[in-house]
């Protein structure tokens, strides 16, 4: 089983100001610790790792030196790889969002950090759009809705990723208040962004068929969200199967139940095309990828689509490929991964450890991925 790659990001300067009555720990730290107080992130961290001890030998994490995550994974037993450098004894946002931009670069699957409403901003600040991140609650004021309810609960969510179970995406609020303000008794709170976060949720809803899932109702609303969101002079790459046949039929498209289509501003380009085809058609024009998995195996690529070549997905980029399927099908899978076999290893090596899946109206889950 390949090993799923996450990040992890301590920010160990984040509570201090709480115990030593500071209302928050920005621009403060020092003065906190020359109150007495003692720094928390770290073991508020290790409460979330302990949930993950059972997997450790599943899980690759991806961290920066010393007090922002290399020390406490090293005392806990995980395998890690020290990215980035400090450049003094103490840290700072420009360390967060070094971090951050570092942890992305490598890979991370999802991203872990510890800290409190600065933090999350410094984050906001560095991240990609569509990362996944979580927050393991440690700061004095928690007003953002990007961290996990409690240290335990956050490890909780990134088990469940892990294991192959069903982890919603959604949108978080970035917040904070402004510190100086509310040390002279007001209370001023500013949005700062938006984070993508997994959250916990109730995967199967009970729509008409005594607490089943409906594929035909499913597909309307994938229908629907598609139709509100195509991108003007994308090409869609539309895969084979009956999710996506199905999915083309509600938008009033005639696709091929077998084959590979091209879409763009809302009409049927190419159906049924060939690799060379395909290929001469996204080279050098934007596409996004939209593929399904086989029932019950999980083949996203390399099975019944070899239409869909390494070149193929090079040209439309990792990044643009989202997976459709209803939580039914993802739940044929008993929480084994999707798998990619596209017929090159150092492709298949570069698909992320996790994956997004379209699964209803503006609902996205994040599913693991593997190739071996």
């Amino acid at each position: 089983m390949s090993t799923f790659h996450m990040g992890l990001i301590i920010n160990p300067l984040a509570g201090l100001g709480g115990p030593a009555a500071l209302k928050g720990s920005d621009s403060v730290a020092a003065e906190a610790l020359a109150r007495g107080a003692e720094p928390r992130a770290a073991a508020r961290t290790r409460l979330a790792l302990e949930c993950l001890l059972p997997l450790v030998g599943r899980i690759g994490f991806l961290t920066f030196p010393g007090p922002m995550g290399a020390d406490l994974l090293a005392e806990m037993g995980f395998a890690h790889r020290v990215l980035g450098h400090l450049d003094g004894p103490s840290t700072s946002a420009a360390d967060t969002q070094k971090a951050v931009e570092a942890l992305q670069e490598a890979g991370a699957a999802l991203i872990l950090f510890a800290g409190g409403d600065g933090t999350a901003r410094d984050v906001s600040a560095a991240v990609r759009e569509g990362q996944p991140v979580l927050g393991i609650p440690a700061g004095v004021k928690i007003h953002s809705g990007v961290y996990a309810i409690s240290p335990r609960a956050a490890g909780e969510l990134a088990r469940r990723l892990v294991e192959g179970d069903l982890v919603r995406l959604a949108s978080g609020e970035v917040r904070d208040l402004d510190e100086a303000a509310l040390r002279d008794g007001k209370v001023a709170a500013r949005w700062y962004g938006e984070l993508t976060v997994p959250e916990e949720g109730h995967f199967m809803q009970h729509v008409k068929q005594a607490g089943m899932e409906s594929e035909e109702l499913v597909l309307v609303d994938l229908a629907d969200w598609l139709n509100d969101s195509w991108e003007e002079g994308v090409r869609y790459v539309l895969g084979p199967g009956s999710t996506l046949h199905g999915l083309a039929a509600n938008l009033g498209l005639e696709t091929t139940l077998l084959g590979v289509d091209v879409i763009e501003d809302g009409a049927v380009i190419a159906r049924d095309v060939t690799e060379a085809q395909l290929f001469a058609l996204v080279a050098d024009h934007p596409a996004r990828l939209l593929v399904t998995a086989i029932g019950g195996q999980g083949h996203i690529i390399g099975r019944g689509n070899q239409q869909i070549s390494p070149r193929v997905l090079r040209a439309i980029g990792l990044e643009h490929l989202r997976v459709v399927a209803t939580k039914r099908k993802l739940g044929t899978l008993a929480g084994r991964p999707l798998l990619v076999d596209s017929g090159d290893p150092e492709l298949d090596a570069a698909f992320p450890d996790a994956i997004r899946v379209w699964a209803g109206y503006k609902e996205e889950l994040l599913y693991p991925v593997g190739w071996d």
